[in-house]
C-alpha cells in the first residue's frame, strides 16, 4: 500500500493578509496550516520525506507540497498514478458548522480549512489524481500516530501538546494493539503552546517560528521574579488537564484572530512589550525563565496524571511543544516513566508521516519500529555535485578525495586546527534539526567559536546556544548520561558533567547544559565516522553541530545552495561528500 501524507494549509497567510491588511508582519504569523511536508510511506514503512520549504526556499511554508510529493515519488521509483491514497494531516469537517456563524469564518473555512480547497490543489498540482483516493486525518490523531507507529512499542500513553490542531490544544492517547484511544483533550483557548507563542511574540520574537529562542533565552533569567504570575495564568485541575483563563478574553473576531485582548492584557499585566529593535535585558530572561519553568510545569502534570491513571511506563510525544528540548530534558530526568520517545519531527512537518501512517494502519498492521535518525530526504550523486561545482567554476577550487576515511581525516585536521567548515552528505534531514547530513560544525572546545559562527554565518542572538553532536560510545564521559544512552534527535536537554565545562565552553549553556545528539554507526555511518576521526585529532568524538544555513533560510538542499551559501559566509572549508571545496584565490 502506497501511501502519501501531507502536511500545510496553503491559503491560510494569503487570507489573513487579504482580510487583515496592516497588520504587524509578525501577527501574519498568527495562523494555522505552516511547515507544508510530505511523506511517502511503502506498506506501513518511510521511505521518504521532506520539508516543501526546502525546495521552495519559503521558510515554514505552508504551501501543497508538490515539490516535495515529486521528489518522494521520485526516490522511490514510482508514479503519483500508482499512489493508493493522500491523507492530509488536517480534517475541519467536524466543525464545519462552528465556521459558518459569521461572513468571514466563512470564508475562511471555504477557501483554507474545507475539503474543496484541499481538493482544488490537488487537481491543480497531481491532475487526475482520483479524487475519492484524498483522505483528511484529524491534526491531532495525525501527531499521535507518527508517535505511536515509530515508537517501536506495542503499548504506551501518547500526548500530543502544540498550539492547536483544529479546536484543540493538547490530546492524551492510550496506544495499544495498533490502535489509539483517546483519553483527554483539552481546547485552544486552554493552550500552553498558544500562551508560550504569545509571550514569544510579547518578548519581540516571532509567533510560531521562536519559541525555541526563549527556550535558549531562559537560563539566563531567575524564574521566582514573574513565578506567581504564571502560577495564578496556568491553573493545574485535578483531571489532568489545565485552563488558561487570559486567553479566553477575546471575544470579538478581530480579538480572536490575534488575540488582542490577551495581548493587552500581558501589557498591563506582565510586562510592556518589547520591540523587535530594542535589546533582551534583564526583566525579559526573567519573564523567559518563569514562562519556561511555566511550561515544563504542565508537561509534567499531564504527563504524572495520565501515567499514574493508566499505569503505562511508556510515553511517546508529538505537537510543537515537544520540540521544546527543555522540558523533554527534565520528563527524561524525572523517573516518571521507564521509556520516553520524542518524535523527532514533533512539529507540524511531521502530521505528514503522521497521516500517512494512520490511513495506512487502517488498512494493514503497521511494522511498528523505532524511528532512526530521520534521513529520508534528497541525495545527491557524483555527477550531480560536480555539475554545481563547474557553475561556481572560478569562484571556488575543489579536489575529490579517494574516500570516506580520507574525507573525514581532512575534515577532523581543520576541526581540530579551529576551522568552521560545512558538511554536506546522504540524504537531507526531515524535521527541524540538521543530524549531520547538512550541518556546520566545529571544535566544542574553543572559547570564541560560538561567537566566531555567529559573525561568520548565523547572525543570531548572542544568548542562544550551539549544540554538540558526540559518539555514543563517548557521549557518558562528557555528559551526565548513562553509558549507551541514545540520544540521536537533538531533541533533549542534558547537563555537561561539572568537572568538563571549561573543556566545551562552546556547546555549554549558561546553566552548564547541552542539547546532545548521539550518533551511531548504526543511524549514520559517515558522520559517525567523521566523530571518530575528529576523536583521532582532538581526543574526543564530538564535534559543535548547527544547521547549515543562514538566519531566515531553510537549511540548504541541493549542492548548488550549499556552495552559494559557502560563498555569501564566513564558512572557511566545504565538503560535498568526497569533495573538498575552498574560495578561489583571488
Amino acid at each position: 500500500m502506497n501511501v502519501i501524507g501531507i502536511s500545510g494549509l496553503e491559503n491560510s497567510m494569503a487570507f489573513k493578509q487579504a482580510t487583515w491588511p496592516g497588520l504587524d508582519e509578525r501577527e501574519y504569523r498568527i495562523a494555522q496550516g505552516m511547515d507544508a511536508a510530505a511523506a511517502l510511506v511503502v506498506d506501513g514503512k518511510l521511505v521518504a520525506a521532506a520539508e516543501q520549504e526546502r525546495f521552495s526556499r519559503k521558510k515554514h511554508t505552508g504551501d501543497f507540497p508538490i515539490d516535495a510529493i515529486k521528489f518522494c515519488l521520485a526516490e522511490a521509483g514510482i508514479s503519483i498514478s500508482e499512489i493508493d491514497e493522500i491523507a492530509h494531516g488536517f480534517d475541519y469537517s467536524p466543525y464545519r458548522e462552528l465556521y459558518l456563524r459569521d461572513e468571514v469564518s466563512t470564508k475562511l473555512y471555504q477557501h483554507v480549512f474545507s475539503r474543496d480547497a484541499l481538493l482544488t490543489q490537488v487537481r491543480r498540482d497531481l491532475p487526475g489524481f482520483p479524487e475519492d483516493k484524498v483522505f483528511s486525518v484529524g491534526h491531532h490523531l495525525a501527531h499521535a500516530a507518527s508517535a505511536a507507529y515509530t515508537s517501536g512499542w506495542d503499548e504506551c500513553l501518547v500526548v500530543v501538546n502544540d498550539a492547536m490542531g483544529e479546536i484543540e490544544s493538547l490530546t492524551v492517547y492510550e496506544f495499544h494493539d495498533g490502535e489509539l484511544e483517546k483519553l483527554r483533550t483539552v481546547g485552544a483557548n486552554d493552550s500552553i503552546g498558544i500562551l508560550y507563542s504569545l509571550i514569544t511574540l510579547h518578548l519581540g520574537f516571532d509567533f510560531n517560528s521562536d519559541e525555541y529562542k526563549i527556550m535558549g533565552l531562559a537560563p539566563y533569567g531567575d524564574p521566582a521574579r514573574f513565578r506567581r504570575f504564571f502560577e495564578q495564568a496556568v491553573e493545574l485541575c485535578d483531571d489532568g488537564s489545565i485552563r488558561i483563563p487570559i486567553l479566553k478574553l477575546n471575544h470579538s473576531r478581530e480579538e480572536r484572530e490575534n488575540y488582542l485582548a490577551t495581548r493587552a492584557w500581558l501589557d498591563e499585566h506582565l510586562i510592556p512589550r518589547r520591540p523587535q529593535n530594542h535589546s533582551v535585558n534583564s526583566i525579559h530572561e526573567d519573564v523567559a525563565a518563569a514562562l519556561q519553568e511555566c511550561l515544563e510545569r504542565v508537561v509534567m502534570h499531564v504527563c504524572e496524571h495520565f501515567g499514574k491513571l493508566t499505569g503505562l511506563r511508556r510515553i511517546a510525544l508529538a505537537g510543537g511543544v515537544a520540540l521544546n528540548c527543555t522540558a523533554n530534558g527534565k520528563l527524561f530526568r524525572s523517573r516518571l516513566f521507564d521509556e520516553v520517545y520524542v518524535q523527532p519531527v514533533a512539529g507540524d512537518d511531521g502530521v505528514a508521516l503522521g497521516a500517512a501512517l494512520y490511513r495506512t494502519s487502517l488498512a494493514m498492521e503497521i511494522p511498528n519500529h523505532r524511528f532512526p535518525a530521520p534521513l529520508f530526504g534528497p541525495r545527491y550523486d557524483e555527477s550531480a555535485i560536480e555539475a554545481a561545482l563547474q557553475r561556481f567554476n572560478g569562484k571556488i577550487q575543489w579536489k575529490r578525495l579517494d574516500s570516506l576515511e580520507a574525507t573525514c581525516a581532512c575534515a577532523a585536521r581543520l576541526i581540530a586546527d579551529g576551522r568552521v567548515i560545512a558538511w554536506h552528505r546522504g540524504r537531507m534531514e526531515y524535521g527541524p534539526r540538521a543530524l549531520g547530513n547538512r550541518s556546520i560544525l566545529a571544535d566544542p572546545r574553543r572559547p570564541d567559536m560560538r561567537d566566531r559562527i555567529n559573525a561568520m554565518v548565523k547572525k543570531r542572538e548572542a544568548f542562544r546556544p550551539f549544540a554538540p553532536a558526540c559518539s555514543v560510545e563517548e557521549a557518558h564521559r562528557w555528559f551526565e548520561v548513562a553509558p549507551g544512552t541514545q540520544l540521536p534527535y537533538m531533541i533533549s536537554i542534558v547537563d555537561v558533567r561539572p568537572d568538563l565545562r571549561a573543556l566545551l565552553p562552546a556547546i555549554t549553556h549558561v546553566n552548564g547544559s547541552a542539547r546532545l545528539q548521539t550518533v551511531s554507526a548504526h543511524d549514520n555511518p559517515d558522520f559517525h565516522t567523521l566523530l571518530r576521526a575528529v576523536g583521532e585529532t582532538t581526543g574526543r568524538q564530538m564535534v559543535l553541530n548547527t544547521s547549515f544555513n543562514v538566519k531566515g533560510q531553510p537549511i540548504v538542499n541541493t549542492p548548488e545552495e550549499a556552495i552559494e551559501t559557502f560563498l555569501g559566509t564566513g564558512i572557511e572549508f566545504l565538503f560535498l561528500e568526497n569533495f573538498y571545496v575552498t574560495r578561489s584565490i583571488a
